[in-house]
């Protein structure tokens, strides 16, 4: 075992601490990034959203975050807009059971059609990491309600734009593959004679 002088010990310390501090300082500077996304405006839409299906309030006092925090109101909102999609909504077994709830958040609205890459990570909502991805998840379900008929409302969020299918023939898309388009130019009567792209190349031979 290799012993350390004094001095060694006291420079080994003082590392350490500084590694420590600068990355307590990183944590810090992310946390304050991540706060400075959040728009009151857009989680308080979405609070009066969330109140106005359950047919509920929330908890006076308390932070917008708290009260999403064991996902008991997710999986409440998704049963309310689809209903059965949470076969089981925990309540009480401690905080594996309320991360679960909201994995079963996560698993439902995916299957209701909202993109994987919309969905928050349970991190950002259990540890408060990023609550302004769970408010952007919560208006990308509130997007996806738009294209369900048999959701009344409400909604939240503006509705989406609506696809433009263009449905063309096997003769029209035949058709489109022999024309060339006007920036082009004509193609009648022409050859490769003359073109030249790019530098010329000469090739020598016998060098």
């Amino acid at each position: 075992m290799v012993q350390l002088s004094g001095d060694q010990s006291r420079s080994a310390f003082w590392n350490e601490l500084t590694y420590l501090q600068a990355n307590m300082s990183l944590e810090r500077q992310v946390r304050a990034k991540l706060a400075s996304k959040r728009n009151p405006d857009q989680e308080k839409e979405c609070q009066g959203w969330i109140e106005t299906i359950l047919g509920a309030r929330f908890p006076p006092g308390e932070a917008f975050e708290d009260v999403l925090k064991d996902g008991t109101v997710l999986c409440q909102l998704i049963n309310k807009i689809k209903p059965g999609s949470v076969n089981k909504i925990n309540t009480s077994g401690g905080q594996f059971k309320m991360m679960e709830n909201i994995t079963n958040f996560q698993g439902a609205i995916k299957a209701y059609g909202v993109p994987d890459i919309d969905v928050f990570q349970t991190v950002d909502l259990w540890e408060k990491k990023d609550i302004a991805q769970v408010v952007s998840t919560l208006y990308a379900l509130g997007r996806e309600t738009y294209r369900h008929a048999e959701w009344s409302g409400p909604y939240l969020g503006p509705k989406p734009a609506d696809e433009c299918k263009r449905d063309f023939s096997d003769e029209v898309l035949k058709a489109g593959q022999t024309m060339i388009g006007l920036q082009a130019g004509s193609n009648k009567g022409a050859t490769q004679a003359g073109q030249n792209l790019g530098a010329g190349r000469k090739i020598l031979l016998g060098k």
